[in-house]
């Protein structure tokens, strides 16, 4: 399955924001977005690393019960799962794969090992098996081809 995560510039610039401001430890979050196919990242939720660890990311029972909650309320889907790697490329570790729930998810990785820049990278993983898929960073999702209508988007 080939795919393409589209996502808007300014929350690439959120995702960054949050792993530099949680650096040296990982952090992490969702985008949902909504739950009608579109697989567009809309709504930016960080998440508080419950690990507090520079090695591993671990989500708050308490806080993702909340935030499944509030997606299913909103109809929407974990679009975009993401968290960063302090001190490493931006691939997925062995515990990262493991860890893995959702076969429709782009799982995003930051690394901050660079304090000057940094690397995003996106992959889906399923059952197991990691396949890194290209990253289009747009301004708007409007015109962006983010849809089967091809119609503007709201």
């Amino acid at each position: 399955m080939f795919t393409v995560l589209r996502i808007r510039r300014d929350l690439v610039d959120a995702i960054v924001a949050h792993a530099r401001r949680d650096h040296p430890d990982e952090a992490c979050g969702v985008i949902a977005g909504p739950d009608d196919g579109s697989d567009r990242p809309e709504r930016f939720v960080p998440m508080v690393n419950a690990a507090r660890s520079p090695t591993f990311y671990e989500f708050d029972s308490g806080d993702l019960l909340k935030l499944y909650r509030e997606m299913d309320a909103n109809d929407e889907t974990p679009v975009v799962i993401y968290h960063s790697h302090t001190a490493t490329e931006a691939y997925p570790s062995r515990t990262d794969i493991k860890l893995a729930q959702e076969p429709f998810a782009h799982y995003v990785l930051v690394s901050t090992r660079d304090p000057e820049q940094h690397e995003f990278r996106s992959y889906r993983i399923v059952d197991g098996v990691v396949t890194e898929e290209p990253v289009e960073v747009v301004e708007s999702y409007m015109f962006a081809n983010t849809g089967s209508d091809d119609v503007p988007d709201a």
